[in-house]
């Protein structure tokens, strides 16, 4: 039997040999995905695939899709993650085919699928239900389309828009691989005219694929595209260039860097695929270290690169046999340490590892037991509503947080429907009165080693829809302690309800904060009453404070139940103290 399988193992083609082992990779993500629990943004797009739509805060559509369908046919993790799964061996082969040399034999065949399993990134994002496995598989798309344009086969425009499209309903850093595909080619493009028409046709099917979304953007004031612009800058940190640049070294497997090295010296290009698989490495590398300068950035958000380096390695090591017995060593330790990685993820033995893939069944089934069927408010993040939703099925709502940001959760109508209920609210303790700590706050110890603390409040009465806009109010782009401004505050309640502004647990605040750092918030008012459904505006006159301290600020304006986390009623808008 032994003999029988060796031989037909042995009479496989190059393109079979990928395929097999390819498959066996899937299988066991499969086995892992099924068994392993969530992580924090998994649960999050779970939430978003409740409700399919063109667009959602942080992302296109795509993913939300993925999760949909994938619960369509199954349940649990399996269901949330099983698309994203089968993604993988997909783009793998895609990108085979794309680098695939004519002579290609079975031993090639097992080196490039050494070099893919080796990647360390590649085994993390063939597992976990985010955007980076879409992304992948429509840049692979890409990229076997631009491969195909340079041969001149027919209709390789349609499917390169179809892939762009698709991309650009992925994730946002796939223009990026447009771009970066673009730039080593330009000479090329110049002498082939020909080409840049069928790009622009290209092109043309890409925007008609994207229209939805750009709509639906449109429709929600360009959220995604201001927060990705600008929302996730802060202040720059040498941490963040150092991470960066160890997760670079950790994430593309550090047994190989000195090859990379020596490879993208080696190599040469003669072909548009092959000069923009060279570029990759050092275009998304470059990019996302500059980008580290101002705010932290994801190892993952370079995952486009890894296809550059499988190439590179590949095309330089099955040339060298020395190099390629060290590339297969190396790689047979990483499976060997990926293997027992993968068993601590399905079963985190002996529990001592606190992650947010372990212990989330039994510590959102403690906040439901507690809740005894209540809603439940969180206000510490967008992924721990959205895993108890995903865990216990329960009434839930996630409050932003201005000592975070919002989310998805903002387009949620969840918290309109618990008005006048009795809720299970979280509470910032350092933000409650001594006698309230001591009265209402009560504190439950999860499994996970976080602690929950809530209070529950009778008669629960949201003040997030309620808008806010400052009349006559032009705030310059630099301002200095004692300042004066004086403006009107127009405030629509749109609520049922009116609301007692006392000052106490209840005030309009005006915000001044710069991006995670402790928000400011000063009182505008004396105490006053907002009657329900109803306009009224309001005189203020604020006097900078000098102990504020000389930076840029976001300023806006809120209702503060100093109960509940709390959020702008107003827009932003930004200056700075000199």
């Amino acid at each position: 039997m032994k003999q029988l399988i060796l031989n037909k193992y042995n009479s496989l083609s190059a393109n079979h040999t990928v395929g097999f082992w390819l498959a066996i990779w899937w299988i066991a993500n499969l086995i892992v995905a099924g068994v392993s629990e969530l992580a924090n943004d998994e649960a999050y797009y779970h939430m978003y695939a409740q409700n399919l739509a063109w667009g959602y805060f942080d992302h296109p559509p795509m993913t939300a899709l993925l999760v949909w369908l994938g619960e369509f046919f199954f349940g649990g993790e399996l269901g949330v993650r099983f698309f994203f799964v089968v993604l993988q061996p997909l783009y793998l082969y895609i990108l085979w085919l794309t680098i695939r040399p004519k002579e290609a034999n079975r031993r090639d065949a097992s080196l490039y699928v050494m070099i893919s399993a080796a990647m360390l990134i590649l085994q993390l994002y063939g597992l976990i239900a985010v955007p980076d496995g879409p992304l992948l598989f429509f840049s692979a798309l890409f990229l076997y389309s631009l491969k195909r344009m340079s041969e001149d086969k027919k209709l390789s425009w349609l499917l390169m828009g179809v892939s762009l499209g698709l991309l650009a309903l992925s994730k946002y850093q796939g223009a990026l691989v447009l771009i970066f595909a673009l730039l080593p080619n330009i000479a090329w493009l110049i002498r082939n005219p020909r080409k840049i028409g069928e790009m622009v046709l290209a092109g043309i099917i890409a925007t008609i694929i994207i229209l939805p979304h750009l709509w639906w953007q449109y429709n929600h004031d360009w959220a995604s595209f201001a927060y990705h612009l600008s929302g996730r800058n802060g202040f720059f940190s040498w941490s963040y260039l150092t991470d960066f640049i160890v997760n670079m070294l950790v994430v593309f497997s550090p047994f190989y860097l000195p090859i990379w090295v020596q490879a993208h010296r080696k190599v040469r290009t003669s072909t548009p695929i092959e000069r923009t698989l060279k570029f990759y490495p050092a275009a998304f590398i470059i990019f996302f270290t500059l980008s580290s300068f101002r705010g932290y950035v994801q190892p993952q958000w370079t995952i486009v690169a890894v296809f550059g380096l499988i190439w590179l390695l590949f095309e330089y090591t099955r040339r060298h046999n020395r190099t390629r017995k060290y590339v297969m060593q190396m790689g047979w330790i990483t499976l060997g340490l990926i293997a027992i990685v993968r068993v601590v993820l399905m079963f985190n033995p002996g529990g001592l590892i606190r992650f947010e893939v372990f212990d989330n069944k039994t510590s959102y089934g403690q906040i439901a037991e507690a809740a005894a069927g209540r809603p439940v408010i969180f206000g510490n993040g967008y992924a721990p509503a959205a895993k108890y939703m995903f865990y216990t099925g329960g009434e839930v709502f996630c409050q932003a947080n201005i000592h975070y940001r919002t989310s998805q959760w903002q387009y949620r109508n969840d918290d309109t429907s618990f008005i006048g209920r009795e809720v299970m609210l979280e509470v910032d303790p350092l933000a409650l009165s001594g006698e309230d700590k001591v009265m209402r706050m009560k504190n439950i110890k999860l499994a996970n080693g976080r602690e929950f603390n809530y209070i529950i409040m009778d008669n629960f009465q949201p003040t997030r829809q309620v808008k806010i806009t400052s009349e006559n109010l032009t705030i310059p782009e630099v301002v200095k302690a004692g300042d004066k401004l004086n403006f009107t505050l127009k405030v629509e309640n749109p609520y049922p309800y009116s609301f007692d502004i006392d000052n106490k647990t209840l005030s309009l605040d005006m915000i001044w904060t710069w991006r995670k750092q402790n928000a400011n918030l000063f009182n505008l008012t004396a105490p006053i009453t907002i009657p329900a459904n109803s306009t009224i505006e309001i005189e203020c006159e604020f006097v900078i404070p000098s102990t504020l301290n000389k930076q840029p600020y976001n300023i806006g304006f809120t209702l503060n139940n100093h109960y509940m986390f709390t959020w702008y009623n107003s827009q932003i808008t930004h200056t700075e103290l000199k």
